[in-house]
């Protein structure tokens, strides 16, 4: 997550944030209005169940491609209707949104520029303003043709402890996800816009294929890093995309607490992070059962030739 400005609002916390964590399934397109008045509904129900720390899925402030670059199979000559409406971090959007969030911490996606380039960013907000922002490093199928890449991932302190944050394809990415755990995350939200196959489809959401790989790298990237994570996701259909929902709440054994299948909804959990994280590493810790220096390997660039290069 990368350091950002904060902004200054003048909302106060003014309660103390719940103490369940929760992931939001939504559809969410261009229209901003229409996108806040969502997030503040979402927020209002998230409070109303203890909730104090939401994430909400990627590109909700103001919608996602509506295609993907060539298309699935590489066969189509296709390019987005339109694109994501450009927002500073310290601007009027995320102003409102700190408004929203009050006590509580959200974790929203938008499209960001530093006056050059455009990036898929998810950014930490609480009543106080924007505590940090990260941009999405790993560019799926043709991403990369709308936005830049980030160049990092790092954590951030919040009022539910400390918070990494992903966006989509990140998570398929294990050295993502570790760099946050060794920076020492406890929670880890990956906010996505994760859409079903075009190429394979499954007559039911819930056994297409992208359905299945979404939900295994929830499993896997919490099971691993032995943390709590929150995994959001657009609903319903945005240009030539079908998402494929399941927002859940993964124990830090890799255990769903709580999902909203193919539903819209929120996934809430009642846990206490700490203990939740201190029972999962007593006998086994993996971040301190580690051997870093055999892994030179793993950040090495391939040599061209090389399989999987």
């Amino acid at each position: 997550m990368t350091s950002s400005s904060t902004t200054t609002p003048g909302a106060t916390h003014g309660t103390t944030p719940g103490t369940a964590v929760a992931a939001a399934c939504a559809g969410f397109g261009r229209d901003v209005e229409d996108n806040l008045a969502q997030v503040g509904r979402l927020v209002a129900d998230a409070r109303a169940r203890g909730v104090g720390l939401l994430a909400l899925p990627e590109a909700c402030l103001g919608g996602y491609l509506s295609v993907l670059g060539a298309g699935r199979d590489g066969s189509h000559d296709e390019q987005p209707e339109d694109l994501p409406p450009v927002m500073d971090l310290d601007g009027p959007e995320l102003r409102r949104v700190a408004e929203i969030a009050r006590e509580m911490t959200l974790v929203v996606g938008l499209c960001e520029s530093d006056g050059t380039d455009r990036y898929n960013t998810a950014a930490v907000v609480t009543g106080d303003g924007v505590l940090g922002a990260h941009r999405k490093v790993h560019q799926p199928l043709g991403e990369s043709l709308f936005y830049s890449a980030g160049s990092d991932f790092a954590c951030v302190d919040t009022p539910m402890g400390r918070l990494g944050t992903l966006i989509c394809y990140d998570k398929a990415f294990p050295e993502a996800a570790r760099a946050l755990a060794v920076d020492g995350a406890e929670v880890i939200a990956c906010i996505s816009a994760w859409p079903a196959s075009r190429t394979a489809s499954a007559a039911s959401l819930a056994e297409d294929r992208w359905t299945q790989r979404f939900n295994l790298f929830d499993a896997a990237r919490a099971l691993e890093n032995q943390v709590v994570w929150l995994a959001a996701n657009q609903h319903g259909t945005f240009g030539k995309l079908r998402f494929v929902a399941h927002a859940k709440v993964v124990g830090p054994g890799g255990d769903v607490l709580a999902s909203t299948g193919t539903e819209t909804g929120l996934a809430v959990a009642e846990l206490d992070v700490p203990a939740a994280l201190e029972t999962a590493r007593r006998a086994m810790f993996h971040l301190r059962d580690r051997r870093p220096e055999t892994y030179a390997a793993v950040t090495s660039v391939p040599m061209a030739g090389a399989v999987g290069a």
